[in-house]
Formats: C-alpha cells, structure tokens, sequence
C-alpha cells in the first residue's frame, strides 16, 4: 500500500559536461604556419528546479527516476564556439523539499519559491588552443578540457501547503467534511486508509473569503515512530496554519472519542512540538446517529475536557448541520495564526554540494610536445584559479601553498623535473626551482 503513496521520490540528476577545447591552426595558402585557432568549449546544461503549480503529487517521479542535462560541444577550428548544452528542467509541486539522499540534509525548500532553482551548474567548456599561444610557445598543441558533470541522487519530500489540515483517526469522516464544503472530490468508502494520497479543496465562504483545506489521511497510533504510513501523513501536517481535529463523537465503531483526541495529540507531540502547538478546534462529528440526549452528554464531556484551551464545535458532516460554524472559526483562526509558510532551512551550502574542491581531480604531465615542460590541470585546479589572483603577493603564495597540500609539487617532483623546467597552468608559465 505504501507505494502507492506518492509523496516521496528518490532521483538521480546530472549536470551537463563542459566541451572540451579544440586544437587546431590557421590552414591558409601561402601561410605554412598558420597560427592557432582552436575554439572554445561549450557550457554544460544546468539542473534546475520549478515549481508547477498544477502538481500536487510526486508520481511523475514514479515513472521518470533520471534527469540529465546536454552537455556542451567540443569547440571548433577557425575559433567556433562549441554550442551550449541544454538545460533539464524538473518541475515539482508547491511544498516539495529537496534533500541529499547520502546525508538527508535539506538543499532547498521549494515551498512557494516564485523564481526557478538552479541545483547543479553544468560545467564550463575548455578553452581551445587560440588562448594559449605565448611568445615563446606560438603553436600551443594544449587546449582546455571542460569541466565534468556532477551527478547526484536526492530525495524529493512533498509538504503541502494549506490553511487548514484534517487530523483524525481513518474513517471519522474528514474526506465526507472536505467533499461537502471544498470543490475537492476524494475517495470515500468506510474502510481504514481509505485516503492515500492527501487531498487539497479550496473553501469558498462568500465575500471573497477563502482557504485551502487538506484531508490528511487518517493518522494510526504509533505514527510518530513511523508505524503503517504515518509517518508520511505527519509530514503533510507540517505546513498547515490550523488544525481541525475530527472525531467520532458518536463512537460508531467503539472508539472513545477522548482517548482517540489525547492519541493523536501524543503523535503530534512525539513528531514535533511545533506541530502540536499550532491552533486546533475539535470537530465533534457523526451527531447526527444519536439520540439528543446522548449528543448532549458527549458534548458536555468534550468541553470539560479540552475547552476553553481548544475550542469544540459539534456538527454533522452527512447532514451539513454546524458546518458553516466551523468554516467561520477556521477562517478567524487563520487570520491570527502566524502566517508565514513553515520553511525548512538548507543544510547544505550550494557551493559546496556542486563541487567540493578536495573531492575534485586533477592531473599532473610532462608534454608530449616539448622537452622541459610539465601541464597540470583539471577542475580542482581550475577552481582553484577562479578565485586566486596570481598578479597580487597575497595570491601567489596562496596559490605555492596550494600547489605543496596538494601534492602537486611531489608529482612534478617524480615526473623528473628540474630547476629551470616550465609548469603550464592553463595560460600561465611558471619557471620551477627548489
């Protein structure tokens, strides 16, 4: 039954490589040594992420589990350009969380984001060989590769975003209330678990006034601890502003209606104390199977319990009787209830998770085209070069200090070179000595 629950997605996303640089030379008649004009590499393709607000559930992800970016073209003679890789777009509905699934830290909460989310950056492209002509070395047969891809695979967590939650055992009735008072039509029959998916209405009051209403499915004891499918259910609580808690006040299956109010506050509790205190009213439904002098005990009993803390409110979904009271107290809850959008805060720095710099290779050769030169490169260096300025003191040593850590100088060192000998990093030439 749990897999039918399409409020969780594991997924595997990759950013787009960069192109490689293109070595080439001017072939012209009457030039026999035509300087270089290899072009540069194209951009990698982004992964980036937008909400659709037509979603409300995470099955797409069911069917379509890999998402690549194009990657970007290798450049070209006469200087062309390389094209740029294609973007992969994912669209995800309001309320969905992105997490690493390695660690389950938070990337990005996409609760109401307006503007699309760029999560991986397709790699750079390389920089063809036209770049690196110097006056000593005219026909540079190096050019730049591109950047890599990143690949990663995140968990998608879907936290709906509504005004007002139903709480409640299975089969008290909230998908009968959602139905009767919202333009929602869910699934109703009287078995447990009948609701799967959470179902989203919009409640018209008249006057303009209004609100989103979800039927969350109903919640067994021992939720909190992640027994059936409760824990899923938690999750879409979490977003609400208040709370209606429905309750077989006629105990139609037995249950005490008291005692189911105090288990499911428990689960509440237990999953988050933030949860339990968000503004609650007690929706004593099923008045309709008893007699009047029995409604009026249960009644009685439900206030001294709970009230004035958290108000009760008696009605009948079936019948329609104190429905309308209860829409106007959820609507004057909401207009105190704080009403920011609970927001999950990011555990993880963006720069960090597209590219952590020790995770980064790099490569260390001697030419193949001429004698007393040495290459190194690769991303981590490139990175490296992206914020180090090397015409500044400051800069230069940082950039020695780099070159030692990272053990650069000790595989230049076993490669053979000497005092004297040229380092090539990309574009710049560096004369080695002990």
């Amino acid at each position: 039954m749990a897999n039918m629950f399409a409020d969780r997605a594991k997924i595997y996303v990759r950013s787009g490589k960069g192109g490689d640089g293109h070595v080439s030379f001017r072939r012209e008649l009457y030039v026999p040594n035509g300087g270089p004009d290899g072009g540069d590499g194209g951009k990698g393709g982004d992964v980036i992420f937008v909400i659709d607000k037509g979603l409300n559930t995470l099955t797409d992800f069911k069917n379509i589990r890999k998402y690549k970016a194009g990657d970007g073209e290798e450049g070209g003679k006469r200087k062309c350009h390389g094209k740029n890789g294609n973007d992969v777009v994912i669209k995800v509905p309001p309320g969905t969380v992105i997490k690493d699934f390695e660690t389950g830290k938070v990337i990005v909460d996409m609760a109401d984001r307006e503007e699309p989310f760029t999560l991986l950056t397709g790699g750079r492209g390389g920089k063809g060989n036209m770049h690196y002509a110097t006056s000593t070395m005219q026909a540079p047969r190096y050019a730049q590769p591109g950047e890599p891809a990143i690949e990663k695979t995140l968990t998608l967590e879907l936290k709906m975003i509504a005004d007002v939650g139903l709480v409640g055992f299975p089969s008290v009735g909230k998908s009968t209330i959602l139905s009767k008072v919202s333009n929602a039509r869910p699934k109703i029959a009287d078995y447990h678990f009948t609701t799967l998916v959470p179902n989203l209405g919009v409640v018209g009051l008249g006057d303009g006034r209004g609100f989103v209403m979800a039927d969350i499915p109903g919640i067994i004891e021992g939720a909190a601890e992640g027994v059936g499918l409760g824990l899923d259910f938690l999750r879409h609580i979490e977003r609400t502003r208040v709370l209606l808690h429905v309750v077989d006040a006629a105990s139609v299956e037995g249950r005490d209606p008291i005692a189911d109010i105090e288990a499911i506050t428990d689960e509440l509790r237990s999953y988050s104390e933030q949860l339990a205190e968000r503004p609650t009213i007690i929706v004593a439904n099923k008045l309709d199977v008893l007699p009047a002098e029995d409604r009026e005990d249960i009644i009685k009993k439900l206030k001294n319990r709970f009230e004035p803390d958290v108000p009760v409110i008696p009605i009948s979904a079936a019948t329609g009787e104190g429905i309308k009271d209860m829409l106007e107290m959820a609507y004057q809850m909401i207009q105190t209830a704080p009403d920011d959008v609970m927001e999950f805060t990011p555990e993880i720095s963006l720069e960090e998770y597209g590219s952590r710099i020790e995770e980064l290779p790099f490569t260390v050769e001697k030419s193949a085209d001429e004698d007393n030169v040495y290459i190194v490169e690769g991303p981590r260096i490139e990175k490296m070069l992206g914020y180090t300025n090397l015409e500044d003191n400051k800069g230069f040593k940082f950039f020695q200090d780099f070159m030692v850590k990272n053990g650069i100088i000790d595989e230049l060192k076993a490669l053979g070179i000497q005092e004297g000998d040229t380092v090539m990093v990309y574009g710049w030439a560096f004369e080695f000595f002990e």
